[in-house]
């Protein structure tokens, strides 16, 4: 339980199904200025739990996350990649660490407030899209070994957003119109690049044209991610018109930031890409095979030819050329709505 409403719903939908209902509330961060809302999240969670009769425990994995997700964030934006934490949180501490505890508390079940669902088949539990297509959280989960799988509970799978509020307001959960957390979770609502900057020591170099022209200086290459068009303070160049500019590589030999015009200019569409090994949630039948993948959340579903290595990675060509592919995300298969699984983004092709 995060203090917040989807998981509240999620307790309070188990309870009314007749389960003994412990709730869980995990500290992953050590609240250390004023964006970190851990101390209120507690609170609310505690309330949701007095509210429902059921007990609530708290535990701290600070340390956990701090080796398992932070250092692996911090170590991927050294070296100029944009990572996805969110996913490695699932697998590593939610699905990971936090359901071990939840074994040692004697729990058969393991719940979340994720929409996403479950089904159960011959072949073993798989994972499944949400029924509200806004709000499929099922690309963040792709991580999560397998087996796992098999006694997870997804209770908000089959509803809307919406739907929960409802359920929470009518059931009289003080939390049904806490707002929704944005951002990663350890950063929050401050400002990203003033939270790099306290681990990443800034290291300023130029931002040039593809055919090397100077149009600038960067404050250090961890702290853009392809594609992005604001924060290069570089509008207005004489020779140039006034289209926007646009984060198209990195140079890390060169220290060099290259940027472009134009949202569709050919340096940030990709036709391919290649993945480190991937975590299968269903074993490809053939190491070929036609696909729908996701290369960055909330991305509708792209028409693919994926290709198994001898190392568990893929290679994927689109069928339609996709923009700003991102080396240290996550690209996530689908057969419909069901899951597939994925690997890191490690090379994007021509």
């Amino acid at each position: 339980m995060s203090g917040g409403v989807d998981s509240a719903v999620a307790a309070l939908l188990l309870r009314r199904a007749g389960h003994d209902v412990h709730g869980l509330y995990m500290s992953n961060w050590d609240g250390d200025d004023a964006y970190c809302t851990d101390a209120q999240d507690f609170q609310d969670a505690r309330a949701v739990a007095a509210e429902l009769g059921i007990p609530l425990h708290r535990v701290s994995f600070a340390a956990e996350y701090r080796a398992r997700v932070f250092d692996y964030f911090l170590r991927e934006y050294r070296a100029g990649r944009t990572p996805n934490p969110d996913v490695l949180c699932n697998r590593e501490i939610k699905f990971g660490i936090c359901l071990g505890y939840a074994d040692r508390l004697g729990a058969r079940h393991f719940a979340t407030g994720h929409y996403a669902r479950i089904a159960q088949t011959g072949a073993g539990a798989q994972l499944l899209k949400a029924r509200d297509a806004d709000k499929d959280q099922s690309y963040f989960l792709h991580a999560v070994e397998r087996q796992h799988f098999a006694r997870v509970q997804f209770p908000l799978g089959d509803l809307t957003k919406g739907e929960v509020r409802a359920l929470a307001r009518d059931a009289g959960l003080p939390v049904y119109d806490k707002p929704d957390s944005t951002g990663i979770c350890f950063i929050g609502e401050r400002p990203f690049r003033e939270f790099l900057a306290r681990y990443i020591p800034t290291t300023p170099g130029e931002i040039v044209t593809d055919d090397g022209e100077v149009l600038g200086r960067h404050r250090g290459l961890a702290f853009y991610t392809l594609g992005q068009r604001g924060g290069l303070e570089i509008g207005g160049r004489s020779g140039h018109d006034e289209q926007p500019w646009y984060v198209a590589a990195k140079n890390p030999a060169r220290n060099e930031l290259v940027a472009v015009q134009g949202h569709d200019h050919p340096l940030l569409v990709s036709r391919a890409l290649a993945t480190g090994p991937c975590n299968w949630l269903v074993p490809p039948a053939a190491p070929e095979f036609h696909s729908r993948i996701k290369v960055r959340y909330r991305q509708a579903d792209q028409d693919c030819q994926a290709t198994v290595t001898a190392d568990g990675s893929i290679a994927v060509r689109f069928e339609q050329p996709q923009r700003a592919v991102t080396p240290g995300q996550f690209a996530v298969l689908y057969d419909g709505d069901r899951c597939l699984g994925g690997g890191v983004i490690e090379t994007i092709l021509s």
